[in-house]
């Protein structure tokens, strides 16, 4: 159960802010970054790491949490720590030029998945072959679930 329930909010954690993006439009997309550079010229993060996307996020898996039987706020720290992953991936992507939404397998997915599988593994009730297990088929179910929303027009592009 503790597999399939990090899981399903590692998907959510990562989903909910493609989703608010598509219902929302640009209402809401303020940059985390305002649009800073770095001393290398490049955005800090890029123009698609918004608050929306971090509340979006937490919203969802703070009430996931709650139906899964988690503490709400265990949702939330968890999106908290997933969203981190991703700036942190973002923030790298940037330094080796990798424009925003630019793809990187791999890197895209692991910061993400990573930070909060390890950080909150005892509360999960996670071990370090149950987190291999999830990151592994966090890898492979974003890659389909990617097309699948591009197929539906509700990403714009397929990863």
């Amino acid at each position: 159960m503790a597999i399939v329930s990090s899981l399903l909010l590692l998907l959510l954690a990562n989903g909910a802010p493609i989703i608010a993006a598509y219902l929302m439009k640009a209402k809401g997309a303020w940059q985390i970054d305002g649009g800073t550079l770095f001393i290398d010229r490049e955005p800090l993060f890029g123009e698609s790491k918004t608050w929306r996307g971090i509340i979006a996020a937490m919203l969802a898996c703070g009430v996931m949490g709650v139906v899964l039987g988690y503490p709400g706020m265990l949702g939330v720290v968890f999106a908290l720590y997933a969203m981190l992953g991703d700036l942190i991936s973002s923030f790298i992507k940037r330094r080796l030029q990798i424009p925003a939404s630019g793809r990187m397998t791999g890197l895209d997915q692991l910061p993400e998945s990573l930070l909060p599988l390890l950080l909150l593994h005892q509360e999960l009730g996670l071990g370090l072959i149950d987190i291999a297990m999830v990151v592994v088929a966090f890898l492979l179910l974003d890659e389909v679930l990617s097309r699948l929303l591009f197929h539906w027009h509700i990403r714009r592009r397929p990863y």
